[in-house]
C-alpha cells in the first residue's frame, strides 16, 4: 500500500501544518512516509504546498507526479493539481472558498466548506479526509496535536481537536 497526496493552498491556510500531521501520524502508525514542502518567500497569502508519501514498503522518490489524493484550499490550487490527480483518485476541496466545483467524472470528489465550518479550517478538511479515506485513525492525529502544540500552544488543542470532528461529522452527514 502507497498513497501520495498533495495538499495546496495560500499561505496562512495551515497547508503545511496538516501535511505535517498527516506524515507524522503516518510515521506514528508504522509506515514508511515522506514530506516535503513547497512555498514562496510570502509568508503568508502566497501559494504553497506540501506533498505526503506514506507506504508500507521502502520509498524511492518523495516526488509526486500523479497523487492519489489531492487536498485544494484555493482556485489556483485547483487548476494546478487537478489535472495531475489520478483516475478513481480522492479530492477534497474547500467547496466555501472554491465555488466554481471541478468538473472531472472519473475521480471521487468531496466538497467540504471547510473554512464556513471552522476557523481552523485545515482541521476540519483533516477530518473528512480521516472519515473518507480510513488509513490514519484519528486518535494518532489527536496524539500527535498533543505532541506539536506544547507551551502556549497547548490552547489550540482542543479547537483543532473540535474542527476534525466537525469535518468528519460533516462528510458522515452527506453520506446519508
Amino acid at each position: 500500500m502507497k498513497t501520495e497526496i498533495i495538499i495546496s493552498g495560500f499561505g496562512g491556510q495551515g497547508v503545511l501544518f496538516l501535511g505535517d500531521l498527516i506524515a507524522y501520524a503516518a510515521v506514528k502508525e508504522g509506515y514508511y512516509v515522506t514530506w516535503v514542502p513547497s512555498y514562496g518567500p510570502e509568508s503568508r497569502g502566497g501559494t504553497c504546498n506540501c506533498q505526503v508519501i506514506y507506504s508500507d514498503k521502502q520509498i524511492g522518490s518523495p516526488a509526486i507526479a500523479h497523487p492519489d489524493i489531492l487536498i485544494v484550499f484555493n482556485q489556483p490550487s485547483l487548476y494546478k493539481f487537478l489535472p495531475r490527480l489520478k483516475t478513481n483518485g480522492f479530492l477534497f476541496y474547500d467547496s466555501f472558498l472554491i465555488k466554481e466545483p471541478p468538473a472531472r467524472e472519473d475521480i471521487k470528489i468531496v466538497g467540504v466548506p471547510a473554512f464556513q465550518l471552522s476557523k481552523m479550517g485545515n482541521m476540519a478538511m483533516l477530518g473528512a479526509f480521516l472519515a473518507v479515506v480510513d488509513q490514519i485513525k484519528s486518535e494518532t492525529i489527536f496524539q500527535i496535536l498533543e505532541e506539536k502544540l506544547k507551551g502556549d500552544k497547548t490552547k489550540f488543542i482542543p479547537i483543532n481537536k473540535e474542527a476534525i470532528a466537525t469535518g468528519m461529522d460533516f462528510v458522515k452527514s452527506q453520506e446519508r
